[in-house]
């Protein structure tokens, strides 16, 4: 039944959702993989969609930004729709200088400054980690050649709380690079603590659209709108393995 976020019945939903943070980008996504994707909520403008790709159901979702929002609606599908599997497909900015504009992350787990999983289990410092069924699915398909080229990396991201913050410490993103953390970006934390807390499986495949360490090398929103078809080509390959 309908929740309080997503107006969808039982069934509207497939075992596999891709959950993009845009909600516009969620229709693109749909429009572009599924012929047939239907519009199976809309509440607060996050569109949902789902259809079939080679024969295979699959969903896309809209998540929001930050961590709260994402982790809103990951529980409600987990919970409440059966969905067995979230592949977050989104942006992150890079903080290696092994990373380049334009690459792909297949992030393996997320170290964070949120306290939003650490209310999961109090007294430990919980382990954001995604599926590694996922992982394993992402990066067989980079190595089977998916990306066309695009430079694949797997490894750790940061999940960030904050987006502007004034006061943050100058030097965080070099002892970042130095522990090789890959980028930042706001959400994937949350999700693997949501996956974890229902025994489901998660993933975030990223595309780097900013670099961190050089401020002159970013995607405009165009580019961030269209320069995500090799990521989307990994996740598709962990929602169907």
């Amino acid at each position: 039944m309908a929740t309080a976020h997503i107006a969808a019945e039982p069934g509207d939903f497939a075992p596999a959702v891709l959950m993009p943070g845009d909600p516009r980008r969620a229709e693109r996504i749909a429009r572009t993989l599924m012929p047939d994707a239907r519009l199976v909520t809309d509440v607060r403008g996050m569109l949902g969609f789902t259809g079939t790709v080679d024969g295979k159901p699959l969903s896309v979702l809209g998540s929001g930004m930050g961590m709260p929002s994402i982790t809103i609606y990951a529980h409600e599908l987990f919970a409440q729709f059966g969905v067995q599997r979230i592949i977050r497909v989104g942006t992150a900015g890079g903080i290696s200088p092994q990373v380049g504009l334009g690459d792909v992350i297949v992030a393996v787990g997320a170290h964070t400054d949120s306290n939003m999983n650490q209310q999961r289990l109090a007294g430990l410092h919980f382990s954001a980690v995604a599926s590694f069924e996922l992982v394993r699915a992402a990066a067989d398909a980079a190595v089977a050649g998916a990306l066309d080229g695009q430079p694949t990396h797997i490894g750790m991201i940061m999940s960030h709380d904050h987006f502007y913050l004034p006061n943050s410490d100058p030097g965080w993103l070099p002892r970042l690079a130095q522990y090789g953390v890959l980028g930042v970006e706001m959400e994937a934390a949350a999700l693997f603590g949501v996956a974890a807390e229902f025994g489901k499986q998660a993933l975030a495949v990223l595309t780097v659209s900013d670099l961190l360490f050089d401020t002159a090398a970013q995607m405009t929103s165009d580019e961030r709108e269209t320069r995500f078809a090799g990521a989307l080509r990994l996740a598709l390959a962990a929602a169907h393995c």
